[in-house]
């Protein structure tokens, strides 16, 4: 945590130096929650001044209050609170970490010391610094973790002022016996402090420790996982930082309940897939790897953005020309992988996430391949899943209930064809009030058309080709990916789109999301 001196040795001095940006902004975070604690703690001791001069001797309440002990009490307040708001203002600048974490208990105690030194006689005062001590050294040693030895300087300095405000408390005292004379009662303050100083360390160490264990529990390999973003069926994705490159990833890894050989099999089954797609519009993968426990994991590209799924849910119906847009970018993606000889098996709305890339609006990123369907010739059969049902069934194509061991790429073709329908007029093609009813209506029931639906008129070119790909016949529908886009290129003469056009778009969605992370919904992982 702290940077290393040329002999080898960690130098407390150093810390919040060089630490990495996610973990300065942590210090940060805690900093200014004990500068917030410190300063109402004083707040309220104040207050309860004021509450107990108006009580006990109103006629002097007001020269109490302007006397320089009570002054300086409202001057740590003042101080602490602005020390949070400089924190929080300049994040993890090093000046405001080192400031907020080891000069304000030394002020603090300061304070408290010329308080209680130059307090008006009779309020019997003698033993509050000590006490303002143990509070702001104990506060610090549990809000903010820091390595032991750094705690014992920091407790060090902040002691100084409580040994001297018992020494002169001690030597103004006219009726004390022989045996407690201040230079002793300095001696003992000084034992007392030796004792509070060796707690906050032994407390920092544990807080400090912890710590460690946690960053150190959240790192795979070069990843240091920051946050979870959804789980799925088999795997839960992270945001991750890698530690040199310092980009945003994405990180998937296997559930601990999914860890048998068939699961391990296909998961890594799945990385290998899809480090094979390279095109743009594919969700890119960087890494594989595996923990020392065990845990498989991949590493992909992280999208900030939304998915379909969301911009339906939150907008609506989407123009007829940024409908075609998508989806000839989601199938240009498709096309690479049927040339490789791979079936998606699980196009959605969820599954296909919209961002800005290289100044471009609207950008198509398709994932998720882990339903994936290998029918090269040298393809593992036992990862075919024959005779099993695979897909979402509201995108379900008919083939895949009545012959799954048979399809071919003519399934996405259908559920790219669903999802442009429900982009188009909000909802899917079909709905109901069961599974069973759903893909019921996949094998019997014709879709009503787009216009249909909305009771407005669509351009007609692309109902028509978004019924094709809906057809129950899979010999009736577009017969390749590359196809589809050739049709949906000729609609899109009628319905122009560009990113220019969707530009406005994301600067709302920008503005809206300032001050908030946006992240992969969870239900991108389902």
């Amino acid at each position: 945590m702290a940077a290393a001196s040329s002999t080898g040795r960690r130098s407390p001095w150093a810390w919040g130096t060089s630490h990495g940006e996610e973990e300065r902004a942590f210090l940060a975070q805690r900093v200014a929650l004990y500068a917030r604690q410190i300063g109402t703690f004083f707040a309220l001791l104040y207050g309860l001044g004021v509450i107990l001069a108006l009580s006990l001797v109103p006629e002097q309440a007001w020269a109490i209050h302007v006397h320089p002990a009570k002054l300086v009490n409202l001057a740590v307040v003042v101080l602490a609170f602005s020390v949070w708001w400089a924190v929080r203002r300049l994040g993890s600048s090093t000046i405001a970490l080192v400031v907020g974490d080891a000069f304000l208990p030394l002020l603090v105690t300061l304070g408290a010391a010329l308080a209680a030194a130059y307090a008006p006689a009779g309020f019997g005062l003698t033993a509050v610094p000590l006490l303002i001590a143990v509070l702001t050294l104990m506060f610090r040693a549990a809000l903010i973790p820091s390595p032991p030895s750094r705690s014992v300087w920091v407790g060090a300095l902040a002691c100084v002022p409580t040994i001297w405000a018992q020494y002169r408390l001690a030597a103004l005292e006219p009726h004390l016996p022989p045996l407690l004379s201040a230079p002793l009662i300095a001696l003992g303050s000084s034992v007392w402090c030796v004792g509070l100083i060796a707690g906050t360390a032994l407390v920092s160490r544990e807080i400090y420790g912890l710590r460690t264990a946690v960053v150190k529990a959240q790192r795979l390999g070069q990843y240091t996982l920051e946050r979870l973003l959804g789980e799925g069926g088999m795997g839960a994705v992270y945001v991750a930082r890698h530690a040199r490159l310092r980009r945003p990833t994405a990180l998937k890894l296997l559930l601990p309940e999914r860890t048998g050989p068939e699961d391990l099999a296909r998961f890594e089954r799945e990385v290998q897939l899809m480090s094979q797609l390279t095109h743009p519009n594919t969700v890119a993968v960087y890494d594989y790897g595996r923990t020392p426990d065990g845990v498989l994991y991949y590493a992909m590209e992280y999208i900030a953005g939304l998915s379909l799924a969301e911009l339906v849910e939150k907008h609506g119906p989407q123009p007829p020309g940024r409908v075609i847009h998508i989806l000839i970018q989601a199938a240009d993606a498709l096309t690479e992988a049927h040339a490789l000889g791979l079936i998606h098996r699980d196009v959605k709305p969820a599954n296909i996430l919209l961002c800005e890339r290289a100044g471009s609006a609207d950008v198509v990123k398709l994932l998720d391949f882990g339903l994936v369907k290998d029918v090269r010739p040298n393809a593992d059969p036992s990862f075919t899943q024959t005779g099993t049902v695979t897909g979402t069934p509201l995108y379900l194509a008919p083939e895949t209930l009545t012959e799954p061991a048979s399809v071919d790429h003519r399934v996405d073709l259908y559920a790219l064809g669903a999802v442009g329908y429900c982009l188009l007029t909000g909802s899917p093609p079909f709905s109901g009030r069961t599974t069973v009813e759903v893909c019921g209506h996949h094998l019997h029931s014709i879709p009503a058309s787009p216009s249909a639906r909305l009771g407005m008129q669509l351009p007609g070119a692309l109902e028509e080709v978004l019924l094709r790909c809906l057809e129950k016949r899979r010999e009736d529908r577009p017969a390749s990916a590359r196809e589809l886009q050739r049709l949906l290129r000729q609609c899109a003469l009628s319905a122009p789109w560009s990113s220019e056009d969707a530009r406005p778009f994301w600067e709302r969605w920008r503005a809206a999301a300032k001050g908030v992370e946006q992240e992969l919904p969870a239900k991108l992982t389902g």
